[in-house]
């Protein structure tokens, strides 16, 4: 077998001196990792090195002996390029190594001075042998404390180990417990519900219950208390409440009504005489003389409740006592307004103007003469004792003006319009006449309409407070109590303005009327529109 180029020259390099290979001692105090490297290549191609001449030797073994040991037993297989047992493939593995290695710089320094390289892996080698026994003597020295460490992981092996046992057995405690707690909330939720329901149902019973239950302080109350104490207008709302109820739950087909039924009839039938005769007692009392029916009326309003209840439970008796108090009132204010106009006409001025204080009057005093003169005006021998007969009734028939000038002045009568004289207090007609006053028409005009004004506001908003009316219905029933006097006023007035001559007394009543109509606008008082509009 022909030996290998490379194999020769890597024995020329092998036969290098050995001082060669030596670094100087600066260089080696200075590069510690240039030497470390330079040692390693070494130490890498020696090993190629020998490794290479093992195998040249073992292929020469294998072509002599053959596989089995003998020559020629077996013919090799040929794998051709996928033999790897080779000797090409061999040396080219190691050609790439020395190559690879050739490349270091130490190296290339270490051929060009020409070191023996198997010196130098020895050198290596030895190195490597010290630095491998003083790192074994270290691990000597330190062998207790690595004991102890052994014996410190060991120990906390053990214990992850428990641990370990314990988070498993928590785990399986927990899965176990959150299964639990699922059946928990679904059964908190059934309660839940449950709990809903069963709430739901109470607050109905308990209603329908209540609603139903006739406490005794109601009965005792109703039965014994009187209509003017406090404690039966309460037991008498609570009484209303529960008929109600029971009205609505008989609709429904509450069979339980059919207990308390019985009961709450004789209650209501004792609460409905109670307050009937309470009530009528009232409105009698408005027909004393000599009564300011104002007060009795103003305390109706704390038991307007009273007509209510009557009104829902009643009617019949409701209507009985809105037709007595109708037919009671407009008696007493038709009596006094009919008084009252009566009197205040006695304090009108005597004089006032007539048809012949007019201006543009036909004179009668010729007129007269004439027809004194008539039988004997052809004759020529009238007698004139006749002109001159004082008791002539046609003598001088047209009376004396007085002071025509003064007829048509206004003076001081506009004061009567004026805000503060309007709605001053209206005018006593006895004490006028002991104090010998004197008022002219309108003013008597006024103080008639304004207390007419005053009376109807209050009687509309004491209607609707009291008999719970409002729009027509309260217009309706505010006209069956005023409307007769409204009429004998209106025809008062009829009468009066027939025989006026008086215009500037006309026109200030006009003025009157248009400002008591947005007085009564203000007070939100419609029922006196149809009156007033009908005005002069």
């Amino acid at each position: 077998m022909s030996p290998d180029p490379r194999t020769d020259s890597s024995l020329t390099m092998a036969a290098a001196p050995a001082a060669a290979c030596r670094p100087p001692v600066e260089e080696r105090t200075e590069l510690p990792e240039v030497r470390l490297r330079g040692m390693a290549a070494a130490a890498t191609m020696a090993a190629a090195a020998r490794e290479l001449v093992l195998r040249a030797g073992a292929s020469d073994m294998e072509e002599e002996e053959g596989p089995l040991g003998g020559p020629g037993l077996q013919e090799p297989l040929q794998l051709g390029e996928l033999d790897i047992t080779s000797d090409e493939f061999i040396l080219d593995e190691v050609d790439v190594h020395i190559q690879a290695n050739l490349e270091d710089e130490l190296v290339k320094e270490a051929l060009k001075t020409g070191v023996d390289l198997r010196h130098y892996s020895k050198q290596v080698e030895l190195e490597l042998q010290q630095i491998e026994q003083k790192s074994i003597r270290d691990y000597i020295q330190e062998s207790e404390n690595i004991a102890s460490l052994h014996n410190q992981i060991t120990a906390c092996d053990a214990v992850l180990e428990r641990m370990e046992q314990m988070l498993g057995a928590f785990q399986s405690d927990l899965s176990s417990i959150s299964s639990e707690i699922r059946t928990l909330q679904e059964q908190s939720g059934a309660m839940n519900i449950r709990l809903r329901n069963r709430q739901a149902v109470r607050g109905k019973l308990g209603e329908l219950v209540d609603g139903l239950v006739v406490p005794s302080a109601l009965v005792t109350a109703i039965l014994e208390a009187p209509v003017t104490e406090p404690r039966f207008l309460e037991q008498l709302q609570e009484l209303d409440a529960k008929a109600a109820a029971v009205r609505e739950q008989e609709a429904r087909g509450t069979a339980a009504c059919a207990d308390v039924r019985g009961v709450l009839d004789r209650l209501r039938i004792k609460a409905v005489t109670k307050i009937r005769e309470f009530i009528l007692q009232k409105i009698y009392s408005f027909r004393k003389p000599m009564t300011n029916y104002q007060i009795p009326q103003t305390a109706l309003l704390k038991y307007r409740f009273f007509y209510q209840f009557l009104l829902g439970n009643e009617r019949a008796t409701a209507k009985e006592i809105r037709d007595e108090y109708v037919e009671t009132l407009s008696k007493i204010y038709l009596s006094y307004y009919r008084s009252y106009l009566g009197r205040l006409m006695k304090v009108q001025y005597e004089e006032v103007a007539e048809k012949d204080d007019l201006m543009g009057v036909e004179d009668t005093a010729k007129k007269d003469i004439l027809e004194l003169r008539g039988p004997h005006a052809g004759s020529g021998d009238c007698d004139l004792t006749v002109f001159l007969d004082s008791d002539s009734p046609r003598f001088f028939s047209k009376p004396s003006l007085r002071s025509r000038n003064t007829i048509f002045t206004l003076g001081t009568r506009g004061s009567v319009i004026s805000p503060t004289e309007l709605e001053a207090p209206i005018l006593v007609p006895h004490t006028a006449q002991r104090g010998e006053q004197r008022y002219p028409f309108e003013a008597l005009f006024r103080s008639q309409h304004y207390a007419l004004l005053d009376n109807s506001c209050r009687e509309y908003l004491f209607i609707c407070e009291f008999f719970v009316v409002s729009g027509s219905a309260a217009q309706d029933l505010f006209h069956a109590v005023m409307g007769r006097t409204l009429s004998m006023t209106l025809k008062h007035l009829e009468s009066y303005l027939t025989d006026c001559y008086d215009a500037i007394a006309v026109f200030l009543c006009i003025h009157i009327v248009l400002r008591f109509r947005n007085i009564a606008a203000k007070r939100d008082v419609p029922a006196l529109d149809r009156s007033l509009s009908s005005g002069p």
